[in-house]
């Protein structure tokens, strides 16, 4: 009898499959203007609507920008962001210390490294940075929102939903960066695309093709070894 885990799809197992999706998918960082199509873009956000979540509360809701809006979008942060104080609806963390802090230098770093930015240059650190609030030249940006009642535990939904999203997208040749910084401005964000007050603005996740010639699109972050990650892990 085959079981679920051994279940194999064109010759790889479902394992293999999904080995090779969460292997494969990096954080997109400069895009084509190419939109998706419909039918992948709706394909997509099917699949990331199994994501597991507390109590089935399924607490995401999703603003699916594309094109003028998109734009529209971008230019309200872009004039926003430079003269505005952040303003999220969920705290940003207290302090990184220790490795976890060490883990945010190196990704820092790899990342100005790999665009050519030297730590002195200050301008141009600044211009990448303002690439978040250009979504990086994507076709299309979804804004996720948790009920604010529904707290930490709808937030960590919302998480879990984002991280499905980019598996999936990864399946299906379609490339995507999920960005913390656009909600460290809800309120501009929020009165752009008239979100409730009762409902909290996550992050975003830009969606399109990378541009395979831009410098940033090669470089990767690198992940934890995993007996470091997970106490009691057999053979370790």
């Amino acid at each position: 009898m085959t079981t679920t885990a051994q279940a194999t799809t064109g010759g790889l197992t479902n394992a293999d499959a999904l080995e090779a999706v969460l292997a494969g998918r990096f954080s997109c960082r400069s895009f084509q203007p190419q939109l998706v199509d419909d039918d992948t873009l709706r394909r997509l956000f099917t699949m990331a609507q199994r994501t597991a979540s507390w109590c089935n509360s399924q607490a995401w809701q999703v603003e699916l920008l594309g094109g003028a809006a998109v734009t529209r979008l971008s230019e309200r942060l872009m004039a926003h962001v430079p003269v505005a104080p952040e303003n999220p609806d969920i705290p940003g963390p207290a302090r990184y210390k220790g490795v976890y802090q060490d883990r945010r230098r190196a990704c820092g770093g790899g990342l100005y490294d790999a665009v050519g930015i030297p730590r002195e240059d200050k301008e141009g650190r600044l211009f990448q940075m303002l690439e978040n609030f250009r979504f990086f030249g994507a076709p299309h940006v979804a804004i996720i929102t948790s009920p604010t009642a529904l707290g930490t535990y709808g937030v960590m939904d919302c998480g879990g939903y984002v991280s499905t999203l980019l598996a999936a997208a990864e399946s299906l040749g379609v490339n995507a960066i999920a960005q913390a910084a656009i909600a460290m401005y809800a309120d501009a964000v929020r009165d752009e695309l008239a979100i409730p007050e009762d409902r909290s603005i996550v992050c975003a996740v830009s969606i399109g093709y990378a541009d395979p010639d831009h410098a940033v699109n090669n470089w990767r972050t690198a992940r934890e070894d995993v007996d470091v990650a997970v106490n009691g892990l057999p053979g370790s």
